[in-house]
């Protein structure tokens, strides 16, 4: 066991001091080695921040896996209570310790701008949505729960919202009346007839929204609506109706752990159609992108893995191109070495170690160029396109990769100049 680490420790020197002799051949030949292994791992690490940039679309749509959505409905065609169903939603969360669940509710508010009113729509939702579904800001900050007990309602505008609103500062706490006569940005806002609400915050908008948008606390839309339909002396018990803003049925959804996400389908639609009596039906789905199972970026994967194989092998074709011809050059070398004693095995050990030792040097020097790449935050500007807010480290196992790349490709590149080697006679070298 000694003697053959000692050996291999000193092929290993052997071939180090081979390459520092030779140090101008192998800088040129491994040039393509390193450039090979950077590309390997830089494709795969931006592989990683692709999926990244795929898996938070989805998410921002759909909700994280895993996320089930709730709805319910009776036979005879009538509306759920909607108070009753908030109360079964607070039971069903309260028992099951569900800290991660939102209603949202689709509807419209009258927002008076400068150039007239206009009915802007809304998507009121609670607190753990904006982490539910990874909810981007430009400006200011998600709700806070303390919001939630705020007198005036919290809103979170979009950018086409807040260019109309003149952009102003939002530590200065902008307002907006809603179903009043005007928007203010100063430090009063108030607007004859109309509800004052706060900005508090504003969402990038894409490129094709034209319309301002803006999301609000389910809490606070509800509040506002009984409100407003109270004043206006309503007598349905509806929470939508009136007061200038119109809505449809509350959607409740709960983002859970993957792995329980089964057992708890069955278990809360089987406890909220219990708690709703005769004639309800509830229905509990899952409809992230996760949900069947499959892997939905093995595509990405695949080509990602192709790309990488094609420029290894490219890399190594050049490899043992150059280490044929510099075994070539080394024929009276080998066989001098070869009449004072060297046996085939360490010939041949000694020459397939130079080229191991010289591309694992390679491959450090590609990896650590491809980490420098990747982590850069133009390749992030450019790779995120402002869609990735998390975005992943440089992953170990690409690194892994490339040295290991590096090393099968040191490997592979000398075995055939190796025993090219090996089949030297000395009678021949010296005649070379």
């Amino acid at each position: 066991m000694t003697g053959a680490l000692t050996g291999f420790v000193g092929a290993v020197l052997e071939a180090w001091q081979e390459l520092r002799v030779h140090r101008t051949r192998v800088l040129l030949s491994l040039v393509g080695v390193a450039v090979a292994v950077c590309s390997l791992t830089t494709v795969v690490a931006l592989g990683a921040i692709v999926q990244q940039a795929n898996q938070e679309l989805s998410e921002r749509s759909s909700g994280r896996p895993a996320s089930l959505y709730l709805s319910a409905y009776r036979s005879d065609g009538a509306a759920v209570d909607t108070e009753k169903m908030d109360a079964v939603w607070s039971e069903t969360l309260a028992r099951y310790d569900i800290s991660y669940a939102s209603r949202v509710i689709q509807s419209t508010q009258l927002v008076p701008f400068a150039t007239g009113g206009v009915m802007v729509g809304v998507q009121a939702v609670d607190q753990p949505y904006g982490e539910m579904h990874r909810v981007r800001m430009s400006e200011g900050a998600w709700f806070t729960p303390a919001d939630t007990e705020q007198l005036a309602p919290r809103l979170i505008v979009n950018e086409v919202f807040y260019d109309r609103m003149g952009r102003p500062d939002l530590a200065t706490h902008p307002t907006v009346a809603l179903g009043g006569q005007s928007v203010a940005g100063s430090a009063s806002g108030e607007a004859a007839g109309g509800t004052t609400a706060v900005v508090v915050g504003v969402t990038p908008a894409a490129s094709w929204e034209t319309e301002p948008s803006m999301f609000m606390l389910a809490g606070q839309l509800l509040a506002l609506q009984s409100a407003t339909a109270g004043e206006a002396g309503a007598t349905t018990t509806d929470p939508f109706g009136g007061g200038g803003g119109g809505g449809g049925s509350v959607q409740y959804e709960m983002w859970v752990p993957p792995e329980i996400s089964d057992q708890l389908t069955g278990i809360v639609q089987r406890d909220v159609q219990a708690a709703l009596g005769d004639g309800a039906t509830a229905d509990v789905f899952r409809q992230d992108y996760a949900q069947y199972g499959d892997d939905p970026f093995l595509v990405t994967k695949l080509v990602v893995g192709g790309i990488a194989v094609l420029v290894l092998l490219l890399g190594a074709l050049g490899l043992v191109n150059i280490a044929l011809v510099t075994v070539k050059q080394r024929v009276r070398e080998i066989g001098i070495r070869r009449s004072f004693g060297a046996t085939a095995g360490r010939v041949f050990f000694a020459v397939m170690m130079e080229s191991v030792v010289a591309t694992i040097a390679a491959g450090a020097l590609g990896v650590v160029a491809a980490i420098l790449i990747v982590q850069s935050p133009w390749v992030h500007d450019l790779v995120g396109q402002g869609t990735v807010t998390d975005f992943p480290p440089f992953p170990v196992d690409a690194a892994l990769l490339g040295l290991l790349a590096a090393t099968v490709v040191g490997a592979l590149a000398g075995l055939l100049p190796a025993l090219v080697a090996v089949r030297v006679k000395v009678i021949d070298a010296i005649r070379y």
